[in-house]
Parts: C-alpha cells; structure tokens; sequence
C-alpha cells in the first residue's frame, strides 16, 4: 500500500479562529460545553482521524482585558480531564493532550498519561511542550519566565524521568494469583531512583504499564532546540509550516536527524496545521473565510500580534510597517514567522494583526478535490506525512471537511476507510517501545 496521510484535528479544544464563536451556526459555547465536545470527538471517529489534539493554556491574563474580552478560549477543560471522559463515548480515536515540562513534575504526567492510556484501551498521545507564554509562570510561583534554551534542557530530561517511570512495571508483572496470594512479581518491578540537579523522582509508578508500552510522544516546537528534541523523541511532530517549500525543508531537516541518531525516519509523523476551509465552490469557501474574518476584532488581532511576536505592538504606528522587533523568551517560531510574512508581503502592523487573529498559517480554502489535491501534493513530495486540521468553526466546519474531504482523500486511497488497530500507535504505524529495563 502506498503512502497514506495521518490526521489529527486540533481542538483548542474548538478552534484557533478568534471569530469562530460569532459564526452563523457555530456553538458559542463549545469549548466549555461537553455535549458539544462529545459529538466532535464521535464526528471525527466517524471520519476515522486519528486523533483528537487538545492544547492548553496556563494563563488567562496574557493580554488587555479589552482584547481578551473577545476570546472563546479563555475557559476550557483541564486536558486529562476531559480526554478520559470522551475516551467513554469513542472507540478508536486517538486522544492527544498538551502537559507542560516547564510547570509540572514527571511523575504527575507519568501517572496521569498512564492512566489515560488505561482507561481509553491504548489511545492516549502526550504533546510535550514547554510553554512559550510568560505569563504562565506567573501562575507558579514564578516572577518571570524560564528561560527558552533552559526549558528545552528540562523538557529533554523531563522526557527520561517519565519514559523511564513509565517502565516502571514490566508488561506482565502483575501475575494475580489467587491460589498463592501474590498479586506481582517483585523480580518485575523497577524502582528508578533519578537525580539529578532539576529531578529527584524515586519511583516506582503506581500504575501499571501503559497498554501503548508508552502513550505516543508529540512535539510541537520548531526551533532549533525544538527540531533536536523532536528528532530525538518525538513520534508525532507538529509544526506551523506555510508554504510546501518550507514544509519540504523542516521534513527533510528532522526526519534527516532522526536518522543520524538511529531512528527509523517512518517512526515520526510530520503533521504540519492546516487551516481548512471547504465549499461547494471555489467563491463559496473563500466567501466562508472572508466572512469569518469580519468577527475578528482589531483590538484582540493586536493583542495577539503582541503574544506572537512577544513584544507589545500598541505603541506602533497600526498603518506603518513592522519595526525591528528584539528577540525575547516567548516561542521564537512564532516571532520569526511573523517578521518572515511582514517582510515577505509588506504588511503594516494592521495587517499583520487581522491575519494573525483569523489565522495565519497553512490555508486550504476550496472545493474537497482542490483540498485533496493539495493534501496530496503535500503527502507525495515529503512536505508532510499528514495534516493536524484546523476547523473554520464547529460544528459546521468540521462536518463538511468529514462528509466531503474524507470520502475524497478515500476514494484516492489516500485515507484509511477503517482503522487499523486499537491503539493509537497501531493506527498511526508506529512500534510499540520496549521496557528498558526488562526484556521480553
């Protein structure tokens, strides 16, 4: 069978348009609303992706509250939460949270991963990330953020302590004799006994291994710290590429590590975002976009100009061009493609501004064949091995990409027709990772 392309949808938990809530027949309350969560989980299982992606934020005052007041993203669930409660009312669907390594400690997400991947028969993924917004640290006990190499280096070992938690138990140290009492074998459990100057976590897990050997490990960053520790652990990498050009490149580049460090490059799946927009017609989508567009407010494109390149953006003049904006210690993937697209198509601050609060990414607005054509191109010159596929608005954006682009990328043979596994790493073609500590 040849090459066929992995889906995940990111649900944050709804959508990353800041209009989507205003949209005619878009549930304004989505995000915070589990009837609604629980048949986009069903919807998407229908359309057999593979899974469902969860960011997350650790911070509500991370702009003006004039600007904020127009976001729907400033309530949600808690990821681990939520996940196992739509784990009940679906089957198949993978289920993909975001855990911070900056603000919690391995063993939380150990044990919380674990559980997830337990209790969903082997579907859970965790999205490693470290936490590109400041304002999350004042939230924990922070006066201002860590520093963006330090935090790579803690995520990275971060990575170890709960891998290695994970490990804890091998697959079938849990013998449950009833006749001799013993409920395990002691020969087949590992204490862990980690120190170093960030972690001090003894262990073992109180759990037992996940059914995934290891829930599957996602990444989303794409700096140069970001792509190392990708290619070092990473199963599934998201990332923000625009244009194929640049997607070919970062797949190249990666997936080019991953092999220098003895990993198998079909063992990562690149999923760039992908901003989808599907119509009837050509005019009918990009009248869809244009019209998502108008809910966007000035004063939250700004305030979210501001995270992105984070720098405060209201001093500038709105119809001039974009100054020389100093690095700082929020993502620096971000403020670099913002600078790439100012200087690339010569937008004023103003410009910037509505393009970034709609969305700014990879956009595929047309008809499901012009989409599937694109999807396919992308697939078939190793920009990507799939697409995490962000929805206009829900439910309504969601159900058309599921009855009119899925049946087009299967008739292609481009998509599964049906899952091929219980697992998420069975779905996604992904091996399963042997215990460290104990053969098999």
């Amino acid at each position: 069978m040849s090459r066929q392309l992995r889906l995940g949808a990111f649900m944050r938990p709804t959508t990353i348009h800041t209009g989507a809530w205003r949209y005619p027949g878009a549930y304004p309350d989505a995000n915070f609303n589990f009837g609604h969560l629980k048949r986009f989980a069903q919807t998407l299982e229908r359309g057999r992706f593979d899974a469902f992606f969860m960011a997350d934020h650790l911070a509500v005052l991370n702009m003006p509250l004039d600007a904020l007041k127009h976001s729907h993203t400033v309530t949600s669930f808690e990821p681990l939460t939520l996940l196992p409660a739509l784990a009940a009312v679906t089957e198949r669907l993978g289920l993909i949270a975001t855990a911070s390594t900056t603000f919690d400690a391995p063993y939380h997400v150990a044990r919380r991963f674990a559980s997830l991947d337990h209790i969903s028969g082997g579907r859970a993924g965790w999205n490693l990330v470290t936490t590109s917004n400041p304002d999350a640290a004042l939230n924990f006990g922070l006066d201002e953020h860590v520093e963006h190499d330090e935090r790579y280096r803690r995520a990275r070992e971060f990575f170890d302590v709960v891998t290695g938690l994970w490990d804890s138990w091998a697959d079938d140290a849990f013998i449950r004799d009833t006749e001799t009492g013993t409920f395990f074998d002691p020969q087949k459990l590992h204490v862990l006994n980690y120190r170093s100057e960030n972690f001090s976590v003894r262990g073992p897990l109180n759990i037992a291994r996940p059914v995934q050997g290891w829930p599957v490990i996602v990444q989303a960053g794409s700096s140069e710290a970001g792509r190392q520790i990708a290619a070092e652990t990473a199963e599934v990498v998201f990332t923000a590429q625009s244009l194929l050009a640049d997607g070919k490149r970062f797949y190249a580049d990666v997936k080019g590590r991953m092999e220098k460090l003895g990993r198998h490059r079909d063992h990562m799946k690149i999923l760039p975002a992908a901003f989808v927009v599907v119509g009837d017609t050509l005019d009918e989508a990009r009248e869809i976009r244009a019209r998502l567009d108008t809910f966007v407010h000035y004063e939250s494109g700004m305030a979210s100009l501001s995270i992105a390149l984070g720098h405060d953006v209201s001093g500038f003049d709105p119809d001039g061009p974009l100054p020389e904006i100093p690095e700082t210690n929020a993502s620096r993937t971000a403020r670099q493609r913002v600078v790439e697209w100012a200087q690339r198509d010569g937008l004023t601050i103003r410009q910037l501004a509505q393009r970034i609060g709609g969305y700014s990414g990879l956009e595929m607005v047309g008809t499901a064949t012009m989409i599937a054509d694109q999807m396919e191109q992308w697939l078939v010159e190793e920009g990507s091995d799939g697409f995490n596929v962000m929805f206009p608005y829900l439910p309504g954006g969601l159900d058309d990409f599921v009855d009119k682009v899925i049946p087009e990328l299967q008739k292609r043979g481009l998509f599964r027709r049906e899952y091929e596994g219980a697992t998420l790493r069975e779905n996604l073609g992904l091996p399963r990772p042997e215990n460290r500590f104990f053969s098999v």
